[in-house]
């Protein structure tokens, strides 16, 4: 088999070692080959740049192993040309993998250019990843806090939640301050209400009369202060996005111009795909990593419905949420996309599809430098006209009838 890399490297990247194997050329033209094993300290990790460095390796070859291969990653990424290579990439290559040792084994595949490195943004976007995926966390957290703030009431017997639209708004602090603070009386907690829920008194003291005693009390103590802690925390998150985002602006204005993404959407967008779109041949391919694509199984002519495959499933649920928003922005392409679909493949694939559309069109605006043209509501109908008039013919041949069509003047 041709050699593509004279002076190639792989590692086998573990929690506490990582063990290198180096293949150079060998006298009389051989291939000389070395193993090693490093710690993963980041002095441990010099010392492995340096010896490899010393062999005059080009290409460093490495697995994903869960989080283990980041810090070799960037180390090296400076002094060498790394893949990040997809294990089940590798271990659909025919070879001896089991019984040689994982290094060896990707050094040789490496040197016949038979590994296909995985996409990993530079630093600024990596930074910036870290950042939204943590906001994103914290804003789970909240949920569930607050979730579990409702459960603490419906235990008590006070149906605060089903008078008050939001029971972490402006009058609901104030009455589960005053419950923690030891006010009980119904009708001094609804007086604490504000604005249009004042209209809502009588409702309201009888949604406040239940049996709230003091272990209640510190467990909503508790949960005020997480809360405030969580919503603290994002404030300055969001603040520190900002800037980091800023060399990024006119990307994330161009992506917060296509219907039901907002400014959270665009951040997330850039983080997890980045601005430069070289990375994907196509958005076609974008959408496959990002796990947005109908998956394919066809037998003798036959295809069979497929479950999408696994991807980044951050920036998978972005876009779900973005194009459950896009659907309900009226007189837009994708709104109108979604009731096309929605009929013949139900809710769920018809969100996957206008997500997916979602994407490919974020990688076009960002690929070619475009900004979003909406294409109204009626697009894909014009766009499909034929077909839907010719399957209406059809449909009505079937059940016996003679259709002939006459167009009506505009």
């Amino acid at each position: 088999m041709e050699r593509v890399i004279e002076r190639g490297a792989a590692l086998d990247v573990h929690k506490k070692s990582v063990t290198a194997c180096v293949r150079v050329p060998g006298p009389e033209g051989g291939r000389q080959q070395e193993v090693q094993t490093f710690g993963t300290t980041t002095a441990a990790l010099l010392t492995l740049r340096d010896w490899l460095r010393a062999h005059g390796v080009t290409h460093v070859a490495m697995e994903s192993t869960g989080v283990y291969w980041k810090p070799v990653y960037y180390v090296l990424e400076d002094e060498f040309t790394c893949l990040l290579v997809n294990a089940a990439h590798v271990s659909k290559v025919p070879g001896r993998k089991t019984d040689v040792r994982d290094c060896e084994w990707l050094a040789q595949l490496l040197e016949h250019g038979l590994l296909r490195g995985s996409f990993v943004p530079p630093v600024a976007i990596r930074e910036l990843r870290h950042l939204t995926r943590y906001r994103t966390v914290l804003v789970q957290d909240r949920t569930r806090e607050a979730n579990r703030l409702h459960k603490v009431l419906t235990d008590a017997g006070l149906q605060l939640a089903s008078v008050a639209s939001d029971v972490l708004g402006k009058s609901g602090r104030a009455m589960l301050t005053a419950l923690v603070e030891g006010t009980t009386d119904p009708a001094v907690l609804a007086d604490l209400a504000q604005g249009k829920l004042r209209r809502k008194l009588p409702a309201l003291r009888e949604a406040l009369t239940g049996r709230f005693r003091k272990h209640h009390a510190l467990l909503v103590s508790q949960l005020l202060a997480h809360l405030d802690y969580l919503d603290e925390a994002l404030e300055d998150l969001t603040a520190q996005i900002e800037a980091a985002l800023g060399p990024f602006a006119s990307d994330a204005a161009r992506l917060d111009a296509i219907p039901g993404v907002g400014p959270r959407t665009a951040e997330v967008l850039i983080a997890e795909i980045g601005v430069d779109m070289r990375q994907f041949p196509t958005a076609r391919h974008l959408a496959s990593w990002a796990g947005l694509c109908p998956g394919t199984h066809e037998s003798a002519g036959k295809r069979r419905p497929v479950r999408t495959r696994k991807g980044n499933h951050w920036l998978r649920a972005a876009l779900i949420e973005a194009a459950l928003a896009a659907v309900n922005v009226r007189d837009s392409a994708l709104a109108g996309r979604y009731r096309r679909l929605v009929r013949r493949c139900g809710h769920k694939k018809a969100i996957v599809a206008v997500a997916h559309k979602m994407l490919a069109t974020a990688y076009l605006l960002l690929a070619d430098g475009r900004t979003y043209q909406e294409l109204g509501a009626g697009y894909y109908d014009a766009k499909h006209k034929d077909h839907d008039v010719r399957r209406a013919l059809q449909a009505l041949e079937r059940h016996g009838y003679r259709v002939s069509l006459e167009p009506v003047a505009a």
